[in-house]
């Protein structure tokens, strides 16, 4: 296939934006981008795609996303209003979770994943946790990633709030699938092993957990997202969560810190040395009134910081312009959070860490060689656009809903607005019934807190 008449964005690093060329994809790659005459001429039998003079683009990356928390949309909280993020677990997450099913898992997943093909975000790093319903569920969201055709990667949260069983059985599952992924060997589908956070994490636990992960799959797992999280580790063990995942093997270049909002300095040396991932989700943050992370430090000390967004919504340009704002009033400060450390985040590190999760090459890049993840993008620019400003023109012009066609690894799965892989009206029409229902059951856990 040769993408015709469109104006391409490469994301290289220097990043270029290319006039009068074509983009030709073979199988799942890209294979060579050059002069529109010169590649038609060389290909006249070559199916092609019209972009009809819009920016093509990769794909956005999500770093850190929770599916199972779809159906919290709308939904009601018993009681007064959570006054602090422990209250928010207790009577939101920890009670939605044990209210799904397996046919709840794959429907939050599904309607996450019509989220993202029609906002154009091609690759997401899932958190999973349904503890009534563990044994299999990966497999239902790797289900609905296959039919959806986004590139994934999955992970079931291992806890200790269930008790000996449930933490068992959460093992059993990342290991599992951990297994089955290596097995089928589906450059769309990635395993990571996934643990909730420190404050529900025993010794005896992290133990386990780091016996039953394979030294070849890293752990994807919150961090200090509040101080409860460290006070509960001081407590524990005398010592702040990122020394204590430490002494437990669970940094490395393969494993991702979310949040790390109340890290102190000597934690951030630690990640920095172990090359631990980190993921930032402002919206998130704000929501939860947690606090702000120290994103531009972290990256100064050498980590490399991703943008996700925490179940929020998948459309990763809204992540963009809160991190881009969210940091010049936390700090008083509007030279903070510039357009080009946004960019680092939620491009070039974001598109390293899904490099190394799916190991198929380039990702995240319009380069020959590089998986074919990209979008069409309907955007009409009423002043320059260039290499040099187009991060600003992203936070203060492109919106999703200019996302008209998104492919991934080579396979339309939106043209013209168009879903291709799926019935958005059936699936949004059965979760509503299965959310339905998922209420009451969650009505009636979240009344016992």
């Amino acid at each position: 296939m040769i993408l015709t008449n469109g104006k391409i964005i490469t994301w290289e690093q220097p990043n270029r934006i290319l006039e009068g060329y074509a983009l030709r994809i073979a199988g799942n790659k890209i294979v060579e981008i050059t002069g529109q005459p010169e590649i038609l001429e060389k290909y006249p039998q070559e199916d092609r795609l019209d972009a009809h003079s819009q920016y093509i683009m990769p794909g956005n990356i999500c770093a850190h996303t929770h599916f199972y928390g779809a159906f919290s949309r709308g939904m009601g909280i018993p009681g007064p209003a959570p006054k602090d993020f422990p209250e928010i677990l207790g009577k939101l997450w920890w009670s939605l979770d044990k209210a799904l099913t397996l046919d709840d898992v794959r429907y939050s997943a599904l309607v996450c994943l019509i989220d993202a093909i029609k906002h154009g975000t091609t690759t997401l790093i899932d958190h999973h946790a349904s503890p009534n319903a563990i044994s299999g569920s990966l497999s239902e969201i790797a289900l609905a990633v296959k039919e959806a055709g986004v590139r994934t990667s999955l992970c079931y949260e291992v806890t200790d709030r269930e008790g000996e069983l449930g933490t068992k059985d959460g093992i059993a599952e990342n290991v599992r699938f951990i297994n089955a992924v290596k097995a089928e060997k589906n450059g769309k589908l990635a395993a990571t092993f996934g643990l909730h956070a420190s404050l529900t994490l025993s010794e005896k636990t992290l133990e386990a957990c780091r016996a039953a992960c394979p030294d070849d799959v890293g752990f994807h797992v919150h961090v200090a997202e509040h101080p409860v999280d460290e006070y509960d580790s001081l407590q524990k063990c005398g010592e702040r969560v990122v020394d204590r995942l430490k002494r437990h093997g669970i940094l490395g270049s393969r494993s991702i810190a979310v949040h790390a909002v109340h890290v102190d300095v000597r934690e951030i040396e630690l990640l920095a040395a172990s090359q631990t991932w980190v993921t930032h989700q402002p919206r998130s943050n704000m929501n939860n009134a947690v606090g702000m992370s120290q994103p531009e430090a972290m990256m100064r000390a050498g980590i490399k910081v991703c943008l996700g967004n925490d179940g929020f919504s998948n459309q990763m340009w809204q992540e963009w312009k809160t991190a881009y704002l969210a940091h010049k009033l936390w700090n008083h400060d509007p030279r903070r959070m510039s357009g080009t450390d946004v960019v680092q985040m939620a491009v070039y590190n974001n598109a390293l860490l899904a490099e190394q999760q799916f190991g198929v090459g380039p990702i995240g890049v319009l380069a020959p060689g590089a998986e074919a993840d990209l979008i069409f993008v309907d955007y009409h620019p009423f002043t320059e656009l260039t290499a040099g400003n187009l991060p600003w023109h992203i936070i203060f012009g492109f919106h999703e809903s200019m996302v008209t066609t998104t492919m991934v690894s080579g396979q339309v799965l939106m043209h013209d607005r168009q879903l291709l892989t799926l019935d958005e009206e059936k699936i949004t029409y059965e979760a509503r019934k299965l959310s339905a229902e998922t209420w009451k059951r969650y009505n009636a856990i979240a009344q016992t807190h």
